[in-house]
């Protein structure tokens, strides 16, 4: 969810006055979605990744207690806060419902009050613990995401790169005497220096499934899944481009009078015979030998 984007709701209820009645409460302040029983419940929510289930408890077929039970076994949905909708009024099977991970019970008949009170308190949480993993996810320096996040996602990635026998492309970005730019500017102009780094490689990852991520120092991961190695020194190039056309002075640069960058790079493309860190591996070799052979430039793993 982007910030400014309104929160999903979805309405789980067998009775249609219901879905209306609540439907037309929320939808001034929510994005709802709405199902009339379990099976629509469980399809909707993995469709539509809502921000909060509002689940009746007494449906057909399938009742509420094993609509959520099947919510939590799939990990699709399994983190989505759930109010259950009920007009039992036992302590057992509120207590059941809170065993099993049910965030809050709506009594019926419905209280307007207390329905927009209780979701908006929950979808408060929501945002909230998405604000924390978000943070946990980001490099405070550049906003690029850090590295802790980009080896859930390289590991992801590569697994699915792995089953689908598609590409995946990685490459390894180092600014070039980094260290003696930081020696003759001081360290505000070189974070100055490394957040525009950034910015260029954050701007050249412009597929939602591309990443750029900060993973030590002044070195920058990229991660292209479903590109091939030209297509990815393409988009490595344009980065460069970017890079030069900032015109960052760095007198003291053995390379050139402004910044550059080194790149080293490698496609996945023999599944099944080299592991992840192996290739990691691979595209930081490649990025020695471009310091190597003159710094400035991009050297990418062949075949």
């Amino acid at each position: 969810m982007t910030f400014g984007e309104m929160q999903k709701v979805l309405v789980a209820d067998d009775d249609a006055i219901n879905r209306m009645v609540l439907g037309e409460l929320l939808k001034p302040e929510y994005t709802v979605i709405l199902a009339r029983n379990g099976a629509q419940t469980l399809e909707r929510a993995a469709r539509h990744a809502p921000d909060l289930i509002l689940l009746d408890v007494m449906m057909p077929d399938m009742d509420g207690y094993e609509t959520l039970r099947r919510l939590r076994q799939d990990p699709q949905t399994a983190h989505i806060a759930v109010i259950f909708i009920s007009g039992l009024d036992r302590p057992e099977d509120e207590a059941n419902g809170l065993r099993m991970g049910v965030a809050d019970y709506i009594a019926k008949p419905f209280n307007a009050t207390v329905v927009m009170a209780r979701v908006a308190l929950h979808l408060q949480v929501v945002r909230q613990r998405r604000m924390l993993e978000r943070l946990a996810h980001v490099d405070g320096l550049t906003e690029l995401a850090n590295r802790r996040r980009f080896d859930e996602v390289y590991e992801a990635e590569w697994l699915r790169a792995s089953r689908s026998k598609r590409p995946l492309s990685l490459a390894l970005l180092d600014i070039d005497g980094f260290k003696l730019y930081n020696d003759h500017y001081g360290h505000p102009a070189g974070d100055r220096a490394l957040r525009a780094v950034a910015r260029s490689a954050s701007n050249g990852m412009r597929r939602p499934a591309d990443l750029a991520a900060r993973y030590g120092g002044e070195e920058l991961v990229l991660l292209m899944p479903d590109t091939d190695a030209a297509q990815a020194q393409q988009v490595v190039c344009g980065i460069c481009d970017e890079i030069a056309q900032l015109m960052i002075e760095h007198a003291t640069s053995t390379v050139a009078p402004m910044l550059t960058v080194s790149v080293g790079g490698a496609t996945l493309v023999d599944h099944g015979a080299e592991s992840a860190s192996a290739m990691f591996e691979a595209a930081d070799e490649h990025l020695y030998r471009a310091k190597q052979t003159g710094r400035n430039r991009i050297v990418w793993r062949q075949g």
